[in-house]
């Protein structure tokens, strides 16, 4: 999709919207489903009505299973069953590895170092699972390191396993869910968020943005690298991953207050693969 025929498509979700919004009886339970759904996926919203009913939305996004919010119970519950290995954390997808590896070390390598970058002196990969970003992209380039994902066993494995001799420099391990995590103040370089923005909800993915803004260092940064859609955006029910299109991210980085440095596409994945991409902030 252009910028153009988002554009276009985008304003006519708008008047839809607004009709939307002028039509339903405020006292009626459409229009309280509405309004919550709106307010959790502001930018996503209309998109995902043309693909998921009214009340089917509602219960996957807004309703509860144990305390926690069934959009991200199931993802809890998802990753629970997949394998503490880079297998696992590639989704099957093991052979495209080195390639994103390699572009994650290149785009970084633009926004670190030197007068006016970026320093080296600690970074925090967010969801990390076993660390594989975190051993082969931000270890080699800063001198500390602390990692944050929701599953246990993917830290654990990280700790005793997978990372080596490299643990040490490892300062914390945070076992949160990122819509709980607040990360200190001004402490980080670099905050890497890869194939994890796409299990936040747009208000909380927001909400994460701006309390990472306030843990970065002078000249700091924030990346994400995420599945991007090729149009609109696409809600996997059984994951619970929102695939946005690239313009909707943009959108939610900018109301998050947050100047975006650069955006660059991954390179050298299959066609068939959804486009990767990649974007620096600050």
């Amino acid at each position: 999709m252009t910028t153009m025929e988002h554009r276009a498509a985008h304003q006519a979700f708008r008047r839809r919207w607004k009709k939307t919004d002028d039509g339903l009886c405020r006292h009626s339970m459409s229009f309280h489903l509405h309004n919550t759904l709106r307010k959790e996926f502001f930018a996503s919203y209309l998109y995902l009505l043309e693909q998921i009913p009214l009340v089917q939305l509602f219960a996957v996004t807004c309703e509860y299973i144990k305390g926690e919010k069934q959009f991200y119970a199931r993802a809890q519950n998802f990753y629970k069953d997949v394998e503490a290995s880079e297998e696992g954390m590639m989704g099957g997808f093991i052979e495209i590895s080195e390639i994103d590896l390699e572009g994650s070390r290149q785009f970084l390598k633009k926004f670190v170092g030197g007068p006016g970058k970026a320093g080296t002196k600690c970074a925090l990969d967010c969801g990390c699972g076993i660390g594989r970003v975190a051993k082969n992209v931000l270890l080699p380039v800063f001198e500390t390191l602390e990692m944050a994902d929701m599953i246990e066993d993917f830290l654990i494995h990280a700790h005793e396993c997978y990372l080596g001799s490299d643990a040490d420099r490892i300062e914390s391990y945070y076992c949160y869910n990122l819509q709980d995590l607040t990360p200190p103040p001004k402490k980080y370089d670099v905050i890497w968020m890869q194939w994890v923005a796409c299990h936040l909800t747009d208000n909380d993915l927001m909400k994460f943005l701006i309390r990472c803004k306030a843990s970065l260092r002078p000249n700091g940064i924030i990346v994400i690298k995420d599945n991007m859609a090729r149009q609109g955006c696409k809600l996997d029910p059984i994951d619970s991953s929102l695939i946005r299109h690239l313009d909707i991210v943009k959108a939610i980085i900018l109301k998050a207050g947050l100047e975006i440095l650069g955006v660059e596409k991954q390179q050298g994945f299959p066609e068939q693969i959804v486009p990767v991409w990649m974007i620096a902030m600050k």
